[in-house]
């Protein structure tokens, strides 16, 4: 048999092309693989993640426990508003000439707590009387402390006179006021409180109080009309 002979090739390659090898790159901080979040191989994005999720997980667990606070604290002591009444008034001069008042008003308050486990520092009481809203006198009332379900009384003077400009308008008022013998006076009161639950003391708060009243003139011991009790309107600042 004859031996069949390979053709040789002297070492060339004459197929098709073959592409050359290709590069993968690897970019920090995309896809591919997880970071997990310990002190010895960690990156600053997931650092900074643990952190603010520890942190609101403890801000919630906060806001959760002082609403529990609240909640049990409003339930042991059932704050309720105080009332503030005045009782009776007394006006025996009030007089407008030359813009200037002449003035001598009295006034009565009953302040009632009706809390039982709360009590309230009066710190400070500045009492003011206006006119069509001009203020025309302020007095300084003595400071107190209040205890649990018990009424004090007050009692605010005001005597004098003072430059108060009224416009027209506000001039025509008192003209009706004065033939009519009935004033409508304003009374503000502006607190500075401070509640006592058991042992514990709060931080001082502002409150005013208004009160907004009808108050008849008494001249030479006749009075032009009859004052009613009037409850005043409480405002938390």
């Amino acid at each position: 048999m004859g031996e069949t002979r390979q053709p040789q090739l002297n070492g060339a390659y004459y197929g098709p092309s073959i592409p050359p090898p290709s590069k993968s790159y690897h970019r920090p901080g995309r896809g591919g693989g997880g970071c997990c979040c310990n002190p010895f191989s960690c990156c600053c994005s997931c650092i900074a993640n643990c952190i603010c999720t520890c942190l609101c997980q403890i801000i919630f667990t906060i806001l959760i426990i002082v609403g529990i606070i609240v909640l049990v604290l409003w339930l042991i002591f059932r704050p309720n508003t105080v009332k503030f009444h005045a009782t009776d008034a007394s006006l025996t001069e009030f007089n407008y000439n030359n813009n200037t008042l002449h003035y001598n008003l009295a006034l009565n308050l009953t302040i009632r707590n009706p809390n039982r486990r709360i009590g309230i520092y009066y710190d400070r009481i500045e009492a003011r009387a206006l006119y069509e809203g001009q203020r025309f006198d302020s007095v300084q009332l003595t400071p107190f402390y209040q205890g649990h379900k018990s009424t004090n009384s007050l009692r605010a003077e005001f005597r004098g006179q003072r430059v108060v400009l009224l416009g027209n308008r506000e001039i025509s008022n008192y003209n009706e006021d004065r033939n009519s013998g009935m004033f409508d006076i304003e009374v503000m009161l502006y607190l500075r409180i401070r509640l006592k639950f058991g042992f514990v003391k709060s931080t001082r708060v502002k409150p005013n109080i208004e009160c907004d009243l009808r108050i008849p003139l008494r001249s030479n011991g006749t009075s032009s009309g009859t004052y009613e009790s009037k409850r005043c309107d409480f405002d938390w600042r």
